[in-house]
């Protein structure tokens, strides 16, 4: 390759990370999200599961059902 495309290719690289820089910059800071109700959870159902293995499906059902309206829940505020 010759000369003149590694100073384009340069310019064009600079450039991307320049409008890159440029993105980040103006995007607002994201909230940090928590996740652990999920943590807790699941922590709770394997100790169910442990401790009552008869009933654990009940259990790891309210868990589903709990865990998906925590991330709707989030997700919408």
């Amino acid at each position: 390759m010759s000369e003149l495309d590694a100073r384009l290719r340069d310019e064009i690289d600079d450039q991307v990370a320049e409008a890159l820089h440029a993105y980040l910059a103006d995007r607002p800071p994201r909230r940090a999200r928590r996740a652990w109700p999920l943590v807790v959870t699941v922590a709770l159902g394997v100790v169910t599961t442990w401790l009552a293995p008869g009933v654990a499906w009940a259990a790891w059902l309210a868990i589903a059902v709990s865990n998906v309206a925590w991330l709707v829940f989030r997700s919408s505020s």
